[in-house]
Parts: structure tokens; C-alpha cells; sequence
């Protein structure tokens, strides 16, 4: 089956989505509500500008790719599914739990497609480090935390917990294998009033794990880094970092024979990772879930754990 694909929003992010269907092949069309946006990618890709209605009632088009403000997801989603589409929706999936639930009722309703853009969830380097993970290669997980950091762009519809941190939770909630049973939240505001700049969470698991979020676009540098330590070793996923550095273990030991525990420290070792563009292979994820191929591993109940955290620490 060769699946065709409308990407809906052609903005900051969703022109990758253009670029990325184009090159595998799928983009059939492209919808924006700035015209001239929409025709200049409609000429560089060789496909229509549609509007939204027209691309979801063509024959032609089988899925959707929405790259909109998180407050009309749930409104553009369910009316794709009622034109029987697939629905790719950037994260969060939406902004209450109750427009969540809905798109997953239209979806499974529809008999069609739900994924949610948790990117980080494809990328080579997490891939390998959850998978390594999940086979024990730590051991029992102690705590993790996740700092996703940067100066600007400050955003002033949304805080940075919102913006930034779907990617850290949907990771954090993979590596750990579920739900936490607590969550914390706090952040301040200090350039914008009511938008805070600087959010921090934290989240207890079933048998004592712990993790935290620290997501600001107030840090006088870039620093994306997810830390996780384990009874047998330690990880460290850099994004910010290049070629083997992004991925490494640390076989740290402790003695506790006597009566201070001793570290013994070791020089950090690489994770082997592929090379695949993340958003890439999201895209293809896709296209094979609409296949049929596979159901996504983003789904509609892993995007409703994700904001169910979310609203928890929004309300901390």
C-alpha cells in the first residue's frame, strides 16, 4: 500500500514534516492558513495547496499529518477520522484529558491511525539506550532526570513544562515501563507573566524509582541531557553531544564492605546507535502503521500517560 499523506500546518515545525514525506515519497498535499506559505511549499514539493476541508475529503489523501497549535488537535483530528484518515498529531496530544480521550474514541471509532509526534521515541541513540535498558543493562533503575535547556524562543501561549517536556516524559515513562504513581510540579515565571520560564518535575514509580524534568528557554547555553542510573551502571543520552559522546556508559562500582561506601570510577564507555534521522524514521513509523505494518509505537494510550503527567504538574 502506498500511503498518502496531507501535512496540515507548514510552520517552524511542520516544514520538516513536508520535507521528510516528500523524501519518502508520501506528501500529497499541503495545507496552511497562510496562503503564501502553503503555495510556496505546494511549488517546491510539485503538490496542491488544499485547504483543510479539501484535503481531508479527498479520495487521494489517506492520512493526515498535524503540525497546529495544541488546542486544535483534538477539533482537526476528529474530523479527519470522520472522513476516514489517519491522524499523525505533533505532541502534546492535546491539552486536556478529556480532548485526548475523544481523539483516541474517533480513532478507534474510525478503525484508523492515532500517533503522537514524541520524537525522541525514534531517535537512534534513545533506541539503543531504552533498549539496553529494558534488557537490564543497568540493573534495577535507581532515578533519572532529564534536562532540556536553552535560551529562547520564549513562547508566550505556553510554558516550557508544555513546550519542552512531552519529550522528556514520554522517554522517562518508557525507560521506567509505565505510569508514575506520584507527580510534582513548580516553575517560575520571570519574563512573561503567568508563562513560566523555568518548570521542574518530579516523579516517584512503582518499587522506589524516581526521575526529573528540568525544561527552561531561560540557561545561558543548549543542554539536552537525560541521565539514568541504575544498580549496575550508569547512562548518559546527550543530544547536544557528537558522534560517541552522545551515547555513554558509565561502570561505576561502590564498595559498601566497609563502613563508608567507596566509588570506584571507570572511564565511560559508547553505546552503539545508528545514524537515522529521527523525524525520518517517525515518518516512516507512520506510513507503516497506516499500512497496517505495525501499530505505532506512539500511541494514543502512551500520548495520554504523557499528558496526564503533564496536567499533574501543571497543577502541583
Amino acid at each position: 500500500m502506498s500511503v498518502k499523506i496531507a501535512v496540515i500546518g507548514c510552520g517552524h515545525w511542520g516544514k520538516n514534516h513536508v520535507r521528510n514525506f516528500a523524501e519518502l515519497g508520501a506528501l500529497a498535499a499541503v495545507v496552511d492558513p497562510h496562503a503564501p506559505t502553503a503555495e510556496k511549499f505546494a511549488q517546491e514539493y510539485g503538490v496542491p495547496a488544499l485547504s483543510f476541508d479539501e484535503a481531508i475529503a479527498s479520495a487521494e489523501i489517506d492520512g493526515v499529518v498535524i503540525s497546529a497549535p495544541a488546542e486544535l488537535h483534538a477539533d482537526l483530528a476528529i474530523k479527519a477520522y470522520d472522513n476516514g484518515k489517519h491522524v499523525f498529531v505533533e505532541k502534546p496530544i492535546a491539552l486536556t484529558m478529556e480532548d485526548g480521550e475523544r481523539m483516541k474514541a474517533a480513532a478507534e471509532k474510525a478503525g484508523k491511525t492515532l500517533m503522537v509526534g514524541h520524537l525522541l521515541q525514534y531517535h537512534p541513540a534513545f533506541v539503543a539506550l531504552r533498549n539496553f535498558v529494558l534488557d537490564g543493562g543497568l540493573g534495577k533503575l535507581r532515578y533519572a532526570y532529564s534536562h532540556r535547556c536553552s535560551l529562547g524562543k520564549f513562547r508566550v501561549e505556553e510554558n516550557a513544562l508544555w513546550s519542552f517536556a512531552p519529550h522528556d516524559v514520554s522517554m522517562l515513562l518508557a525507560l521506567f515501563g509505565g505510569a508514575p504513581e506520584s507527580v510534582r510540579g513548580m516553575g517560575g515565571a520571570y519574563i512573561t507573566e503567568g508563562i513560566e520560564d523555568e518548570c521542574r518535575l518530579d516523579m516517584t514509580f512503582a518499587g522506589g524509582g524516581r526521575a526529573h524534568v528540568l525544561a527552561t528557554w531561560l540557561h545561558p547555553f543548549k543542554e539536552h541531557r537525560l541521565i539514568v542510573v541504575g544498580e549496575t551502571g550508569m547512562a548518559v543520552f546527550e543530544d547536544s553531544a557528537q558522534g560517541a559522546e552522545k551515547l555513554r556508559l558509565y561502570r561505576h562500582t561502590i564498595d559498601t564492605s566497609g563502613r563508608e561506601p567507596v566509588p570506584s570510577k571507570a572511564e565511560w564507555e559508547p553505546l552503539v546507535y545508528g545514524d537515522d534521522e529521527p523525524l525520518q524514521t517517525e515518518c516512516r513509523h507512520f506510513l507503516e502503521a497506516c499500512a497496517g505494518k505495525h501499530p505505532p509505537l506512539t500511541d494514543a494510550d502512551e500520548a495520554l500517560r504523557v499528558l496526564d503527567v503533564l496536567i499533574k504538574g501543571k497543577a502541583a
